[in-house]
């Protein structure tokens, strides 16, 4: 899954995420908690990387690394099943790109990933949700995919 984006990029190299890449992918999911200004316990945080790397599990993690292999964004992905299709879904949950390397195409990277890995696993359709706050990241959605017009609600279940 390696890239190269244009002008004032670097070449990428998206691929699954493996166990040695714990140290990096850490980092980076702390830096995503924080943005959104949330926070988990560490033993959550250790069993969705053991999620993410189990052959058991219907979740992945990607990450975008340059030339040097250092991890410079993450993608987690979750395939389930939908009444409408019979193919799977893959939905795209958390995307996060290092501050310093924003601007240079990992998050676009990192998306085209997700999209050739689901077309691998057969998955009919990828979709995501962002924070309507969130309009640097729109910008690039909106050249990357549809916005179908829902809106999500959700009640917390104790």
């Amino acid at each position: 899954m390696a890239g190269h984006c244009g002008k004032h990029r670097t070449a990428l190299d998206v691929r699954p995420l493996v166990r040695n890449d714990y140290s990096a992918w850490r980092e980076l999911w702390q830096g995503y908690l924080t943005f959104y200004a949330s926070q988990l316990s560490d033993s959550l945080s250790l069993l969705t990387w053991q999620r993410m790397l189990s052959e058991d599990e219907p979740m992945y993690a990607l990450g975008a690394f340059d030339a040097q292999q250092k991890l410079l964004g993450i993608v987690h992905v979750v395939y389930h099943r939908g009444t409408w299709s019979q193919s799977d879904h893959c939905y795209l949950e958390d995307l996060f790109t290092a501050p310093e390397s924003r601007g240079k195409g990992v998050g676009r990277a990192l998306i085209e990933g997700v999209y050739q890995h689901a077309k691998a696993k057969g998955a009919s359709r990828v979709y995501w949700h962002t924070h309507e706050t969130n309009a640097a990241a729109q910008t690039l959605y909106d050249k990357l995919a549809d916005k179908p017009g829902f809106i999500q609600y959700r009640k917390e279940l104790e």
